[in-house]
């Protein structure tokens, strides 16, 4: 019950650390996937225009609309958290602390990843009423709508674990902002949240299949189409990369931990 407790109050906190500046909250959160969102649509509304009925690897501009709109509520849910906080609690010897309180490191870090993905479901909502009061949100079904949120959730402790993954290179790492930076470029392109992954050479696509990329942003945006997905396949590989990166970050801490000198205390 007391863990439970701990859980609880370090999510409350999360919250209140979060949206203490709410306009800057809003526009980290929002800003950037909105702007990113609006322009892909003047891109595509470009391309498009160039021929009438022009038909892109089987995507329609209605469909290529759709297929960005859904791409932006996954960007929302499942790739939201950042892996800032943990390294700098590393860098400057704050996890000092953990390692005498009765909570553990990891615990306090993912305790605040389930309160961001809270808010960001909330947020996620707010966004797609404002979509569907715009008419541009596509038709969807209760069904597909619940799967991709599940998928989403579930892709989100992957990107949550990658992540966690840039945040334990502090101990060997002054700055860890360009890796974050490098696996976020690496991920929008290869995970399909730029092009569908149809637009990529097919030996390219064949490829990806054996990577964690697709995974991220392609295929919960099929879901949320209501596309035929292999969902067994689907979980199956998320599941395994998210215990390959566990076990990764398990091995780093143990090593990181052994030199770490609280530095910055």
């Amino acid at each position: 019950m007391n863990n439970i407790l701990k859980w609880f109050q370090t999510i409350r906190i999360s919250w209140s650390r979060y949206t203490a500046y709410r306009l800057n909250f809003f526009l980290q959160i929002i800003g950037p996937s909105l702007v990113f969102f609006f322009i892909k649509y003047n891109l595509w509304t470009s391309i498009y225009s160039a021929e009438e009925g022009l038909i892109i690897k089987g995507y329609s501009f209605h469909e290529m609309i759709t297929y960005h709109i859904w791409s932006f509520v996954v960007a929302q849910i499942a790739q939201g958290h950042t892996a800032l906080n943990l390294s700098i609690d590393i860098r400057m010897g704050r996890i000092s602390s953990y390692l005498i309180y009765p909570f553990n490191f990891w615990e306090f870090h993912t305790a605040s990843f389930i309160g961001f993905q809270i808010l960001q479901l909330a947020i996620t909502s707010l966004s797609i009423g404002v979509f569907v009061l715009l008419g541009i949100m596509p038709d969807f079904s209760t069904a597909s709508l619940l799967n991709g949120i599940t998928a989403c959730l579930y892709v989100s402790m992957f990107w949550y674990a990658l992540q966690y993954f840039t945040g334990m290179l502090a101990f060997w790492l002054e700055e860890t902002w360009i890796m974050r930076v490098i696996l976020q470029i690496v991920t929008v392109f290869l995970s399909g949240a730029i092009i569908p992954l149809e637009l990529f050479p097919e030996f390219f696509r064949e490829f990806l299949t054996y990577t964690p990329f697709p995974y991220l942003t392609y295929y919960p945006i099929k879901i949320f189409m209501g596309s035929p997905v292999n969902m067994v396949n689907f979980y199956g590989t998320i599941t395994i990369w998210i215990g390959i990166f566990a076990a990764i970050n398990s091995y780093l801490w143990k090593r990181g931990i052994r030199l770490y000198t609280a530095a910055g205390m």
